[in-house]
């Protein structure tokens, strides 16, 4: 992916949509580019998370495993395709974390990926960007908890 490509991948991202484009061309300097085929995980449940990741391209399961004893299994949290944003969002708050779900690639997928602790340099220099950027973190966070507690409601 060219520099303009990485540019309108975050004009149409969930997270980013809707930032200047002055902002969107700063953050798409923060970003890298990896392609993952399919059944490859992009992070798995329990790795130290400090990135945020895109997606490009392609179609994401978040999973999340479980131990109750003698069983054993995982749930799909989140099904995610083109202009979606997974990863570490603590990052953004200054506290990188241990990851609480894996990102499993349902078909080959082209991610972009920024370190967090970039982005929020970038938050803190620029506070509008900031606000801008959690307000639209606070919206998705909303979104992807109402969605766990759908699939804990089927358990």
């Amino acid at each position: 992916m060219n520099h303009s490509e990485i540019k309108q991948t975050l004009e149409n991202c969930e997270f980013f949509k809707g930032l200047s484009k002055h902002d969107t061309e700063k953050i798409a300097g923060l970003c890298q580019v990896e392609n993952y085929e399919t059944g490859e995980y992009v992070f798995r449940q329990g790795d130290f998370g400090k990135h945020l990741y895109i997606i490009a391209e392609g179609h994401i399961f978040l999973e999340r495993s479980r131990n109750l004893g003698t069983r054993k299994g995982s749930v799909i949290i989140g099904a995610l395709g083109k202009g979606r944003v997974f990863g570490c969002f603590s990052t953004l708050l200054g506290e990188p974390h241990i990851l609480m779900s894996s990102a499993l690639c349902k078909k080959a997928s082209k991610i972009l990926i920024i370190k967090g602790a970039d982005l929020r340099n970038m938050m803190l220099n620029n506070k509008e960007l900031g606000f801008n950027v959690l307000e639209r973190l606070c919206f998705m966070l909303r979104d992807r908890i109402q969605s766990a507690y759908g699939v804990i409601e089927k358990i």
